[in-house]
């Protein structure tokens, strides 16, 4: 069987500052570009809208009344209403 190769501590020392200068580089490469230019909105509809607005007003409401604990719950019970998921969490993920 082989023999492990033997670094000297100056060697190992050396090894560290290199790769620690590599991550800087890297870090400092990623950080000089922009970072992507945000989607554009997709237009939503009326309802969900509608929607999005008496959450916000609810909220709202929570807060001044010092109920704002993060959480609510909502329900829809008008049969063929619109899908309002996507809108919702796309409006509300900066929340997050």
């Amino acid at each position: 069987m082989p023999k492990p190769l033997r670094m000297s501590r100056c060697t190992w020392v050396a090894v560290w500052a290199v790769l620690c200068v590599a991550g800087i580089a890297a870090t400092a490469a990623l950080n000089a570009f922009p970072a992507p230019d945000p989607q554009p909105e997709k237009p939503v509809s009326a309802e969900c809208a509608e929607y999005i607005a008496d959450i916000e007003t609810q909220l709202a409401k929570a807060k001044r009344e010092g109920n704002d604990d993060g959480v609510l719950a909502f329900t829809r019970t008008r049969a063929g209403a619109d899908d309002c998921t996507d809108e919702v969490l796309d409006h509300f993920s900066g929340d997050r």
